[in-house]
């Protein structure tokens, strides 16, 4: 695990867009493409803004495939669609092909998204293991990451696959990429802003007993990857190191 904790906001997203933008060179070199899995709420909107303006000549876009980790179930022209912040932040703005963009349906009822949404992973990675090259993840104050809420049935699902899971504390379902898929990933980064988020920090990071009922994003540990925290102060001020 790597953890670089940062003063400001501003230095931490210039960091991890730079660690993208290598990750994301080094991919399309290698394998001639890059698979992205992007997080949603409000954290990586000044981010994807960031690499569709400032850095937006530092990536060959056309070789870049976007996913999403989670999805909550509203339509994509609701205001809270993931989908839809990113395609009015980086997707529209990098003029991104649609048939690189893979959004959740969620216009099905959601174990019926879920579903189709693994079918199109799997139809893209055409018979290769199911590994992207960098998934970005956030982190609730409850220590949810993804759609992996505390106490929810997707925490016991061992397979490789997305998920519909009910969050009984919002009274709904979501669709979720579940633990062993995301630790499938070569690279892992959480991007983790505010004091607020200090103690679901220290737990998930710091804590001797794990408990991943309670704190979900303890589950993610890559199989053969690596995961990268980008905290600023605020979120790391309970940490001891």
């Amino acid at each position: 695990m790597n953890l670089l904790i940062y003063k400001t906001q501003s230095e931490l997203l210039e960091d991890i867009a730079a660690y993208i933008i290598n990750i994301a060179n080094k991919s399309i070199d290698e394998q001639g493409s890059f698979n992205f899995v992007l997080t949603g709420g409000n954290s990586p909107k000044a981010l994807y803004e960031m690499l569709a303006t400032t850095y937006k000549d530092q990536i060959d876009w056309e070789k870049v495939y976007f996913f999403f980790g989670d999805e909550r179930n509203v339509m994509p022209n609701h205001d809270s669609y993931n989908g839809l912040m990113a395609k009015q932040a980086i997707l529209d703005p990098l003029n991104i092909a649609a048939d690189h963009i893979f959004y959740v349906d969620t216009t099905l009822a959601p174990e019926k998204a879920a579903i189709e949404y693994n079918k199109a992973i799997v139809k893209h990675f055409d018979g290769a293991d199911l590994v992207f090259d960098l998934i970005l993840l956030g982190m609730g104050d409850d220590a949810h990451t993804a759609s992996l809420f505390p106490g929810t049935d997707i925490l016991n699902n061992n397979n490789v696959e997305i998920d519909s899971v009910w969050v009984e504390k919002l009274s709904t379902y979501r669709i979720s990429f579940t633990a062993p898929l995301i630790n499938k990933a070569k690279n892992i980064a959480f991007l983790v802003f505010g004091d607020g988020k200090a103690e679901a920090v220290k737990h998930v990071i710091e804590a001797d007993k794990k408990n991943s009922k309670l704190y979900p994003a303890q589950l993610i540990k890559p199989i053969d990857g690596k995961v990268t925290w980008f905290l600023d102060d605020a979120a790391a001020k309970l940490l001891d190191s």
